[in-house]
């Protein structure tokens, strides 16, 4: 398969007014690059940067094929419980392999695979739509958890059980479950040792935005029948690309160069990962995650006080030519575009030669509804580039297994890139503990104390 491809020439001066120049690139941002990936080295040969290992763990696939091809096949429906790192790269890897139809489609169509529900968000309305569909009875749930401790997936877990507890009784229902989730400690590691329930684990050094390749992302997708290997073959080719010190031969590094140079220099904090294929519309909103958790941050590493970090946008084209094309091209020059193109759509469908008579329609006969989509991103490239509007493209040959894990561990690799560049550990996520431990006050979790909250002020309600 062809390999993935970057072109950044819409970055990069005189091409697009403001952009960066081969004599910076090629010199003091090559400088600070090669001290970023020596910082990046020195963490990945510490073991802190887990990701990278994934790819190359024979004994974890092994452990996923032996669930999915066993156990998993138990089923008509599987329901993955995770949210945030624990959800989106299962739903990246389920749109984008499987397509975002699949449940909808037949089960010879897909192959007698179960169908696939990924649930994230603790919306009762969501939960309970979800029963109506599936039968406990023929379901398994993968509980998605690297604490056992996330309120939000531990309460649709406890309501899971009480509904399979109802269908086929106390005893058969933990044969409905399998967890995933850190190695040695947490609740969910408790109960499954406690109860004999399988478990596939998250290793100790994955995070959760970082765990797409790991069964967390694997196990969905390998029961449907994802070819995982090729998944992480790909990944691995990615990897051995973005090793290189020279920046000129490294796509993730001139991706997070580029990146943070135009958040740093250029006043262009707002970042778009704008994918011309609805398949990828789940990778972007991942990529979302992992672009503003890692990178946003109040300390730097070298302990200054300094809030940092890009804001990350979500956008599919063309539809969002309809809904934010207006602001990217006339709006604040405060933004980056990175549009992701797919070489081979995986569909062919013409346009009939209708209506010749009528020019509006007449242009379009004869043409494919790809060319159309392919040849409106290149427009919009060069509409935000005569209008001085950086931007870049990553050319993707095929949505299948091998390029999708390129293209995830091509995202993992800048990322980690771009904390060295910001000087901010892109591991944990500080900023969010404050919320879950008020949340466990109000809910009335045990060691937690009832926090004060502000009440509301008459004067400012409508």
């Amino acid at each position: 398969m062809a390999p993935i491809r970057i072109d950044y020439g819409n970055l990069m001066a005189p091409r697009v007014s403001g952009g960066v120049t081969a004599e910076r690139l090629n010199g003091d941002l090559a400088d600070r690059f090669r001290g970023a990936m020596s910082a990046v080295d020195e963490r990945r040969a510490a073991g802190d940067f887990g990701f990278f290992e994934l790819p190359y763990s024979s004994e974890m696939v092994a452990q996923v094929t032996e669930l999915a091809d066993g156990f998993g096949q138990w089923f008509q429906d599987v329901v993955v419980f995770g949210i945030g790192g624990s959800s989106l790269g299962a739903k990246a890897l389920r749109d984008a392999l499987l397509g975002p139809s699949w449940n909808a489609q037949g089960a010879e169509q897909r192959e007698h695979f179960p169908r696939l529900h990924v649930v994230d968000n603790a919306d009762p309305f969501t939960l309970e739509a979800l029963f109506k569909r599936i039968d406990p009875a023929t379901t398994l749930f993968n509980v998605v958890s690297k604490s056992g401790a996330t309120a939000e997936t531990m309460a649709q877990y406890l309501v899971a059980r009480g509904r399979v507890e109802a269908a086929v009784g106390e005893e058969k229902s933990r044969g409905h479950f399998l967890f995933t989730t850190d190695p040695a400690r947490g609740v969910l590691r408790q109960i499954a040792d406690a109860e004999g329930i399988p478990t596939l684990s998250i290793p100790e050094n994955v995070g959760g935005r970082f765990s797409v390749l790991s069964p967390a992302g694997l196990l969905p997708a390998a029961v449907c029948g994802v070819d995982i290997e090729a998944l992480l073959r790909g990944a691995a080719t990615m990897d051995e690309r973005c090793r290189t010190h020279e920046l000129a031969q490294n796509p993730a590094g001139v991706l997070a160069t580029l990146l943070h140079e135009a958040d740093t220099e250029q006043g262009r904090p707002i970042h778009v990962l704008m994918a011309y294929a609805d398949r990828l519309r789940s990778t972007t909103l991942w990529f979302q995650q992992l672009w503003a958790e890692s990178l946003g941050k109040a300390v730097t590493l070298s302990g200054e006080d300094r809030a940092t970090g890009p804001t990350p946008i979500s956008a599919v084209g063309a539809c969002d030519q309809h809904s934010l094309l207006q602001l990217f091209v006339e709006g604040p020059q405060d933004k980056v575009v990175i549009f992701v193109a797919v070489d081979d759509p995986g569909a062919s469908v013409t346009v009939p030669n209708r209506h010749p008579e009528i020019d509006a329609l007449a242009y379009l006969g004869g043409h494919t509804v790809g060319e159309l989509l392919q040849k409106e991103r290149s427009a919009t490239a060069e509409a935000l580039r005569r209008t001085g509007r950086p931007n870049a493209t990553i050319h993707v040959p095929a949505i299948e297994a091998e390029s999708v894990g390129g293209l995830l561990l091509l995202f993992q690799a800048a990322t980690v890139i771009a904390g060295a560049l910001y000087d901010v550990d892109p591991l944990g996520q500080p900023g969010v503990e404050l919320s879950k431990e008020l949340t466990y006050g109000l809910m009335g979790r045990a060691g937690t104390d009832m926090p004060e909250l502000a009440d509301p002020d008459p004067e400012w309600i409508l």
